[in-house]
């Protein structure tokens, strides 16, 4: 059997720990085939209720916000050109988590979606669904779900 080609990895990030498990397992896939990465991740909007016209709701990504997921992405850009790699591209989008990701996945083929298994807040995950799960379903290419790593047991003796 012919080991799969990743012309094209793409890795979702959030700053997480999960994430940098990701980042690291896509940077060395990316080396492993020599592979274009592609390092993305999406400051979240944010409800701003409005009350002054009755319950209306905007959402807005905070700048403060948009600034530090942009700082993720070029750490991360950074991180994978000190590994080795040339063809690196960082984007920070601004949405829906999910929604933007896969829009970026549709405007953007990828061989390969490397993402962690879960990202900063449980209690986002309980209110809108995993990431991870929601790329697994809707995705249109693989899909590889990183888990940190399991602390090792000492050795019995």
């Amino acid at each position: 059997m012919v080991p799969p080609r990743f012309a094209r990895i793409t890795v979702a990030i959030d700053g997480s720990r999960n994430s940098d498990e990701a980042l690291a397992a896509a940077i060395d896939l990316a080396k492993k085939y020599g592979s274009e990465l592609t390092i993305v991740t999406v400051a979240p909007f944010v409800p701003v209720y409005m009350p002054s016209s009755g319950p209306y709701v905007a959402v807005v990504a905070a700048q403060g916000e948009v600034t530090r997921y942009q700082r993720l992405v070029d750490v991360a850009v950074e991180q994978a050109q000190a590994a080795g790699l040339t063809a690196v591209t960082g984007i920070c989008r601004e949405g829906v988590v999910v929604d933007e990701i896969l829009s970026q996945l549709e405007m953007h083929p990828t061989d390969l979606v490397v993402v962690g298994s879960r990202g900063l807040s449980a209690a986002k995950r309980l209110l809108i669904g995993s990431v991870s799960s929601a790329l697994i379903t809707h995705a249109p290419c693989p899909v590889l779900v990183v888990r940190d790593a399991l602390p090792t047991k000492p050795a019995a003796g």
